[in-house]
Order: structure tokens, then sequence, then C-alpha cells
């Protein structure tokens, strides 16, 4: 059983940066694919990027260019970088787990990020 704990979201003007943290209980270089979700009001849950414990990553076209994800195993922790924001990147972002690679069998509850003007 994967424990996933996100934090770091809050409140930014358009244009600012935040940083989002995911930590996971036990070892993350268990895990092949780390991911982070975001859903806003009243939108289905989509994909923001993920990356392999080979350090390959998929990022969204919608955010490319602007967020980073990062993993750092030895810590546990998954980082998503979000430099220039947007009012559209409001949402509950969440920390997914994919130990196989395949199936998110794990999910975090979630972090709120709100960009304002």
């Amino acid at each position: 059983q994967v424990q996933l704990v996100e934090s770091g979201g809050g409140s930014v003007q358009v244009g600012g940066s935040l940083r989002l943290s995911c930590v996971a209980s036990g070892s993350m270089s268990s895990i092949d694919v780390m991911a982070w979700y975001r859903q806003a009001p009243g939108k289905r849950r989509e994909l923001v990027a993920d990356i392999s414990n080979t350090g390959h990553t998929t990022i969204a076209d919608s955010v490319k260019g602007r967020f980073t994800i990062s993993r750092d195993n030895a810590k546990n922790t998954m980082y998503l970088q979000m430099n220039s924001l947007k009012f559209e990147d409001t949402a509950v972002y969440f920390c997914a787990a994919a130990p196989d690679g395949f199936a998110l069998d794990y999910w975090g509850r979630g972090t709120q990020v709100i960009v304002f003007s």
C-alpha cells in the first residue's frame, strides 16, 4: 500500500509560480511511473505530467514550457514546478502512482491551486 500526500498548493497571481510536492510512503524507487493530474471545477480530471523511474517525462501541451516534473527517489518525493501560471491552471492537483507503469493504483487527496488576475 502506498500513501501519497500532496502539498504546496495555494493562491497566486497570473504569471506567478508554485512548486507542488508529493511525498510517498515507502520507497518511491519501486514505483515505475509517478504522475500529476488536475481537475478544474466542472471539468474532467486530466493528465498534467508524468515521469518514469528512468526519468522519461510526458508533459501536457497546455503546460509545456511552463511546468516541469521531477522526482527524487532518495527523498520519496515528486515535484511539479509551475511557472508563468495562467488563470486556466486553477484546479485541484492530484499525485498518482503506477507501480507497474500502467495502472494508477494510488492517488493522493489533492492540493488546491488558485490563479487569480
